[in-house]
């Protein structure tokens, strides 16, 4: 007698879900170029007083993190603004998050041809945020320059140790990448988490690209 379960394939009902998000602010400033000018001025000059600091940069200038104490009013505009975008980004269980003291350091990158950013994470902090001041080459020519911002997304180291070819299904049905490049212009203001590791591609422009990176924290403010 022939077992019916060996003819009836089994029938399923599955609804593909999505858990575990990465939140990411992807910005652009409004009406921000005299702010934007201001900044470019103060980083020039604090490059002409220091020679820099050597981090996850190769090659380029990486100014100290106290850009706060030399960037002036622009300076401190954009570490307000960046906490604000962190802040709408951010869940305490037990306050709001303005019973938090928010705390960010900020400093300037310069990329020159060649220079890049090793993949790297900002450890000890809840976020941390990249500003486009000046794109380089970027807007001068059809070719491509490089330079590209890139995120890791921090699953799929474990997948790759079993099978380097394995990519999971997405649930817009496309499958999901082991790197994603975001395609950032002047004035762009990326929010994301400073435990998200990120790179910047080799840059290879004539001309110098510019940014300015932060790290923001928040620390409960004590009770009187």
């Amino acid at each position: 007698m022939t077992n019916p379960l060996q003819q009836v394939p089994l029938r399923i009902e599955a609804q593909q879900v999505g858990f575990f998000e990465t939140p990411i602010a992807y910005c652009r400033l409004k009406d921000g170029d005299s702010l934007m000018q201001e900044l470019e001025k103060s980083v020039r000059k604090n490059q002409q007083q220091n020679s820099g600091l050597k981090r996850s940069n190769f090659g380029g200038w990486h100014s100290d993190t106290d850009m706060l104490q030399w960037g002036g009013d622009a300076a401190n505009k954009l570490a307000e603004a960046a906490i604000n975008v962190a802040k709408r980004m951010t869940h305490f269980q037990e306050a709001s998050p303005d019973s938090y003291q928010w705390q960010l350091r900020m400093w300037a990158n310069i990329s020159s041809a060649g220079g890049l950013n090793h993949m790297h994470a900002h450890p000890g902090n809840l976020w941390a945020a990249v500003l486009y001041l000046d794109m380089g080459d970027e807007t001068d020519c059809s070719e491509d320059v490089g330079g590209a911002f890139y995120l890791e997304d921090p699953r799929f180291p474990m997948a790759a140790m079993h099978n380097p070819a394995v990519r999971m299904m997405g649930i817009d049905g496309q499958p999901q990448h082991y790197e994603v490049e975001l395609q950032l212009a002047r004035g762009n203001l990326v929010v994301f988490p400073a435990w998200l590791r990120h790179g910047v591609r080799p840059y290879t422009g004539k001309r110098e690209r510019i940014s300015i990176a932060m790290n923001i924290d928040a620390q409960r403010k004590s009770q009187a």
